[in-house]
């Protein structure tokens, strides 16, 4: 999952050009300011030559030169910032506006890659991939309820598949609307067929769309990826970055728990995998065909103790969707329903 050099000179390209723009609409708010507020210009203009002559001062010997002119600047911004506000501009509009205040467009704060990098970071490998085509065709505009059961009520649910079914969706969209705010785990569970992996592609692509950064992982792959940063068996440098995407992503989504090949190490890095990102508060979504009772024995009390205690369960019932396309439905008719 780490960018080769072109990816990652693409995205620092990306960030060049977007200074540029900064600067560009700088210099236009600017010159909107002189023209209706000429008093800021002028005052401007005095800023520039105290500034020249306080530095003349220094060079000269005067050791309170700067701290005057420290002054004098604080009372000449003051007196802009004045003037901005009577004529109902924000105090900052002559200030360089940025994209991501946290990096200020560079990419990197306080010596760290910036959340926005690993945004487009993820953007790219997505691109690249056949996740990008799949949510494409799986996200909440494509969804169809076409074949959900609209008649026979689930037990103990008391409404039709259908109906339930449109809680959840709304329950998924209002999930992906206010995330982190709302909520930041989810757990899928429910037999094969019944919509999971349809309703995670769909809070994926909504997420994506939001411009978070999201990594998708069958269980499978999430264990491969582990024991090839642990065990070394690929380069260090990229199994290490690879590694710690996935502990550091906004949301981590890992589908089909429970068909890997289970053992000790799996349980525990599980466990390590929940616990830490819970700890640095990312989200996870998880769906498998488990009850919570077979999560438990097949990994162990901490796993599911961390799960029932930090993610919001959401059980799906009805029939495989996909049977019920292969064989048809009488009563419900469509071109493509969730799995």
């Amino acid at each position: 999952m780490a960018l080769n050099n072109s990816q990652y000179n693409e995205v620092m390209r990306d960030y060049e050009r977007q200074q540029l723009k900064n600067r560009h609409e700088q210099q236009r708010r600017i010159e909107e300011i002189y023209e209706r507020i000429p008093q800021i210009r002028a005052l401007d203009e005095e800023i520039r030559s105290q500034g020249a002559a306080s530095a003349r001062q220094a060079l000269g010997g005067d050791r309170k030169a700067g701290s005057r002119f420290r002054s004098v600047l604080a009372d000449l911004r003051e007196q802009k910032q004045v003037l901005l506000a009577a004529a109902g501009y924000p105090t900052d509009y002559m200030d360089l506006q940025y994209r991501c205040p946290e990096c200020q467009d560079t990419g990197y704060a306080k010596g760290h890659r910036c959340h926005c990098f690993e945004q487009a970071r993820t953007r790219i490998l997505y691109a690249q991939s056949n996740i990008r085509q799949i949510l494409q065709r799986e996200n909440f505009d494509t969804l169809s309820y076409e074949w959900y059961d609209k008649k026979e009520r689930l037990e103990p649910l008391g409404a039709t598949q259908l109906d339930y079914m449109r809680t959840v969706v709304r329950r998924c969209q209002e999930f992906a609307a206010d995330f982190p705010r709302g909520g930041q785990n989810l757990l899928f569970t429910g037999s094969t067929g019944v919509g999971k992996t349809f309703l995670t592609n769909c809070i994926a692509k909504a997420l994506i769309d939001r411009y978070f950064s999201v990594i998708y992982l069958t269980s499978q792959d999430l264990f491969e990826m582990t024991s090839r940063y642990k065990f070394g068996r690929e380069p260090q440098e990229g199994a290490e970055e690879a590694f710690r995407q996935i502990l550091e992503c906004d949301m981590l989504i890992i589908d089909d728990l429970g068909t890997e090949v289970n053992n000790t190490f799996v349980s525990s890095q599980l466990f390590y995998c929940i616990n830490e990102r819970i700890n640095r508060q990312k989200g996870t979504i998880i769906s498998t065909n488990l009850s919570m009772g077979m999560l438990r024995d097949t990994y162990s009390d901490r796993v599911t103790s961390r799960i029932m205690s930090h993610y919001a369960a959401i059980p799906l019932y009805g029939e495989d969707i996909r049977i019920r396309k292969t064989y048809g439905n009488s009563s419900n008719r469509s071109a493509r329903s969730p799995r």
